[in-house]
């Protein structure tokens, strides 16, 4: 975003919305029971429903500090109040932190490595090793995003700590410390902009290489005898695209609210629906090249991992010989049958959300530009994230049960991470420090 449309940014402190704020508050009370509920009656499933959320809402998170990061880098103009969104979806971070120690107490459930560790591999994948670094670089972030997102929203906050547009409070107390030492808007204007630009570049190095390595140790390593060394990427350029429909979504939601007047344009709409139009692509252009050399290198210890999420449609059993190989590529015996086995039907409305109908239903300029159409594929969007991420996890475990991460206490534990989730950014974004707004003369 350029100094003049921080120069042009005010923030406006709201409060909660109701009745959505007891309805998160509802949900998160929802999923601490059905937690407890499970760990009384199937632990392994509850740790299994907690990992696959954390690992969702980890991802969602960094990947908005990321996208904002990426819109500094850039000196992205167009983008209006889509990085304030992006920045609010980071405000879940110090949270994420703290799933991540809780997540600790659940490891012998997910990890067989915990306690049987793969010969040659004892010194990498143990657990000392595994959440020293894991939570590390989590904390690492945590830190990245206190700092970036201070001094992003710093010059938009003066007229807050002085009282002004709905200051008072807690968020008057915090805009007041968060501008602290005030030196006047056009000097704040030109150091936000110096120190984010210092602090992107390190918070798209942490994310990309840092949480690669966090999503080998707590998403790879459940099988501990599969390895791909595109996994990283592929889970980590996931999340990006899930804070880019995120994004959207809160473009579409947000188009009449108050303070948000002629701010969600057409063009920007356009210019968030191209990135989630392009990067759905390039998305599934990174399964495709894992899956790819899996396949027609046919080698029992790899295709295991695709076979149990995939089923056997996709991963056909050629007795590994070269003839049968060479056969294969004849006629592709093709069966809907097959997509019962492993998660098959599971997979398949991923791929039908995340790239089939944002590829096919946002190809033109004008669905682009339309509320009503970009707002429900963003959504689809996250719900196909959100399979993606369950699918990840569960089959490591639970094999040839694609329902097994739809059941009471998997749903009720989703729903409240989702109802947190909402609640952060709702408190950062309308409390402290709020979204800034255009302020027009």
């Amino acid at each position: 975003m350029s100094s003049d449309d921080i120069t042009a940014e005010r923030a406006l402190s709201k409060g909660l919305p109701q009745p959505l704020t007891g309805l998160c508050l509802a949900f998160v009370g929802l999923g601490i029971l059905g937690f407890v509920a499970g760990l009384m009656r199937d632990p392994q499933s509850t740790w299994l429903a907690f990992h696959s959320n954390f690992i969702f809402t980890t991802m969602l998170s960094c990947a908005g500090l990321v996208l904002a990061a990426i819109y500094t880098i850039v000196g992205a103009k167009w983008c209006g109040p889509y990085r304030r969104f992006a920045e609010g979806l980071a405000a879940w971070l110090p949270f994420a932190f703290i799933m991540g120690v809780i997540g600790v107490f659940g490891g012998h459930y997910l990890f067989e490595w915990y306690e049987h560790p793969m010969h040659g591999k004892e010194n990498w994948l143990n657990p000392v090793r595994v959440y020293t670094t894991d939570l590390s670089l989590m904390f690492g972030m945590v830190l990245l995003a206190f700092f970036f997102l201070r001094a992003s929203s710093r010059p938009t906050l003066y007229n807050l700590a002085q009282g002004e547009d709905g200051g008072q409070g807690f968020a008057q107390r915090m805009a007041q410390r968060w501008t602290a030492n005030w030196q006047g808007q056009e000097e704040e204007n030109a150091l936000a902009k110096k120190k984010t630009m210092r602090l992107a570049p390190a918070i798209c190095i942490w994310f990309g290489i840092g949480f690669s390595l966090f999503n080998f140790d707590q998403v790879m390593s459940m099988e501990q005898a599969w390895f791909s060394n595109l996994f990283g990427a592929y889970v980590c350029w996931g999340g990006i695209l899930c804070a880019v429909a995120a994004s959207a979504l809160l473009g579409v939601l947000n188009h009449e609210k108050p303070g948000f007047e002629g701010e969600i344009t057409e063009s920007r709409m356009h210019d968030i629906g191209k990135l989630l139009f392009g990067f759905s692509i390039f998305w599934m252009y990174l399964f495709w090249s894992q899956y790819l050399v899996i396949y027609y290198g046919n080698l029992p210890e790899e295709t295991f991992y695709l076979r149990d999420r995939l089923g056997p449609q996709f991963m056909i059993d050629k007795a590994y010989t070269e003839v049968a190989f060479a056969r294969s590529w004849g006629s592709w015996d093709f069966d809907w049958a097959r997509l019962s086995g492993g998660y098959g039907w599971a997979s398949m409305v991923t791929w039908a959300c995340c790239w089939l109908i944002p590829f096919w239903v946002l190809m033109g300029q004008k669905p682009k530009q339309t509320k009503w159409i970009v707002g429900p594929v963003a959504a689809i969007v996250l719900f196909g994230f959100w399979i993606e991420r369950n699918l990840l996890v569960w089959p490591s475990v639970v094999k040839n049960d694609m329902s097994a991460f739809i059941g009471l206490i998997p749903i009720c534990i989703a729903l409240g991470f989702v109802g947190g989730f909402i609640l952060v950014f709702l408190f950062y974004s309308r409390v402290f420090p709020s979204l800034p707004t255009v302020r027009r003369s």
